[in-house]
């Protein structure tokens, strides 16, 4: 099971969205696929339909208290879900006591890893660099950052990408890796969108996905109906944004075995 947190420190530009989305598509694809909510707003699990009850998240499993097994909900056809709830703000700060407060998430996935039986696992991260973020990314073997198509992507780029660099030092998780960064909410009729994906690509050619997710009301509303953009408008141009993408990480990542 390869690991991978969608993460940005700024709320607003895709990241629930994404991790929803890329994890149904890939399932779609024939990839078992779990999605783990670390964000105690629990947009993900609402937007998957769920309903963030006490003793459903992580939150048990980070004391010591539950499996990772034990939280497991099956959604669909190659697609699972761990929920969040609210009890994990609180691990924020009882993780930060422990001695291995930066790479608690990533003990408890690797005992579970090998025998899960899934091929991916996405960790939405909450939209703040606190523990629960730093963890997911200690945890990583890949990051994938989506930017809003806006005059502060690159600043806030950077900084997401210092923080890749300063876990990979303080955990000496060598593997962790900027996966792709994912142009999101692009509007073709501004010459803004288009000068940000410009500036973008140039500073990092290599790492931007070709895929780009542009705005779309289809994909606003399926979080309200509890639906990926799949189960909510399948034909649409928001499914198939997010079904190029997934075709274009397995290729990235089936490439290098």
């Amino acid at each position: 099971m390869r690991i991978y947190a969608v993460a940005n420190q700024k709320g607003g530009v895709g990241k629930t969205t994404t991790a929803v989305n890329l994890s149904h598509a890939l399932a779609n694809l024939g990839r078992r696929t779990l999605l783990i909510d670390l964000d105690p707003q629990a947009n993900a699990t609402s937007a998957l339909g769920l309903e963030p009850k006490e003793g459903c998240s992580l939150y048990e499993v980070l004391q010591g208290r539950a499996t990772v097994s034990s939280k497991i909900v099956e959604l669909a056809e190659n697609l699972a879900m761990i929920p969040a709830e609210i009890d994990l703000a609180g691990s924020e700060v009882e993780i930060a006591r422990l001695p291995n407060h930066l790479t608690r998430v990533r003990e408890v996935l690797h005992q579970f890893r090998e025998v899960g039986g899934f091929r991916f696992c996405f960790i939405d991260c909450p939209p703040s660099v606190g523990i629960l973020m730093t963890n997911a990314l200690a945890a990583a073997d890949g990051v994938i950052v989506p930017i809003q198509c806006e005059y502060f992507a690159l600043e806030g780029l950077s900084k997401i990408l210092q923080l890749i660099e300063q876990i990979r030092a303080a955990t000496e998780q060598d593997s962790l890796r900027l996966e792709g960064i994912l142009m999101t909410m692009f509007d073709a009729r501004t010459r803004l969108s288009q000068q940000v994906v410009e500036d973008v690509n140039r500073y990092f050619p290599q790492q931007v996905f070709k895929t780009i997710i542009p705005r779309s009301i289809r994909l606003a509303e399926a979080p309200s109906h509890g639906k990926s953009i799949f189960s909510y408008d399948p034909n649409g141009v928001g499914a198939r944004v997010y079904d190029q993408l997934a075709r274009e990480f397995l290729e990235r990542v089936e490439q290098r075995g």
